[in-house]
């Protein structure tokens, strides 16, 4: 694939849609292209834009119809099993509250808490100057709001594999070589971060490692890529890899927050949620599923004053 220009069959594969899908955008004005000595040609920088600018016009619709619900809120940023459940539970022992909530990678979570796209950010972002989490990025990525952070839980992140790793993956290193098959995360996820500061501090060669730049949008994915063997490694949480019987090789303990606007941490759904997470019950019925520490859950760690 063109690192800067791509033809229709190639977007197609790069949308995951049928080439005829791709000349109805073009009719319909709704894709960037150019029409190029007879052939559509699509700026992959441009593309990548417009998908970015579509999720964001998805999250703004969204946000619009969870404001006509009473007691409904809007998330975005990272996912993991957990927040399935957690909402769930909400839902189930508070009836009256919604938590709507897409995966868009904690750093578009953060963005999008900014720009008044959402009301809660879902974050795992590692600051490896500070080793600490999510914090620091609140002045680059949440300048505009008054930004509360609260702990959620602490999970174990690592790389992905079949039974019996039968590649020997152990660590960064083990990602170069032809033979090896990555499947990662989109840009601006905080796994992918992670990953991108771990090559950089190891100096690994990106375009050294085979499928570098295939990308998912959720844990679950890569974990399905894994199980499926369309890939050999990815990196994910130790409850997917539990989830699905695949074996796992820690990276990190890391930390996963929410973050919201102050304005927005009083409301009575927010707070329905602060309850759940304090609940005994819950607490039990996850913390033995994939070595959850909820030991820090609902405190609050930060807040702009």
């Amino acid at each position: 694939m063109s690192n800067v220009l791509m033809n229709t069959r190639e977007v197609a594969e790069y949308l995951d849609i049928n080439e005829k899908q791709v000349y109805a955008l073009i009719k319909s004005g709704r894709i960037p292209a150019t029409r190029v000595t007879g052939k559509w040609l699509f700026p992959k920088d441009l593309i990548d834009e417009w998908l970015l600018e579509d999720a964001r016009t998805g999250l703004s619709e969204a946000r619009q119809r969870s404001r006509k619900m009473g007691g409904a809120l809007l998330a975005a940023g990272s996912n993991d099993p957990m927040l399935d459940i957690l909402q769930a539970t909400l839902r189930k022992e508070h009836p009256e509250f919604y938590i709507f909530s897409a995966s868009t990678g904690s750093r578009d979570g953060l963005l999008a808490l900014n720009a008044g796209y959402t009301d809660i950010a879902w974050t795992h972002l590692w600051d490896p100057r500070n080793d600490t989490y999510n914090i620091p990025y609140l002045a680059q990525y949440v300048p505009d709001r008054r930004g509360v952070v609260v702990n959620l839980f602490y999970r174990e992140l690592g790389f992905v594999i079949a039974r019996g790793n039968p590649l020997g993956i152990q660590g960064f290193e083990d990602l170069v070589g032809k033979e090896v098959r990555f499947i990662n995360r989109q840009s601006g996820a905080g796994t992918r971060v992670l990953l991108d500061i771990h090559l950089e501090r190891l100096g690994i060669d990106k375009s050294l490692i085979s499928g570098y730049d295939e990308e998912v949008c959720t844990h679950l994915e890569v974990g399905l890529a894994v199980l499926a063997g369309t890939t050999d490694v990815g990196i994910a949480s130790i409850a997917i890899a539990n989830f699905l019987g695949l074996d796992f090789v820690p990276i990190t303990r890391e930390r996963f927050d929410m973050v919201l606007d102050q304005g927005i941490f009083f409301e009575k759904a927010v707070q329905a949620l602060m309850d759940v997470l304090h609940d005994s019950a819950f607490r039990q019925r996850v913390e033995g599923m994939s070595r959850y520490d909820f030991s820090d859950s609902g405190r609050i760690l930060y807040s702009t004053t």
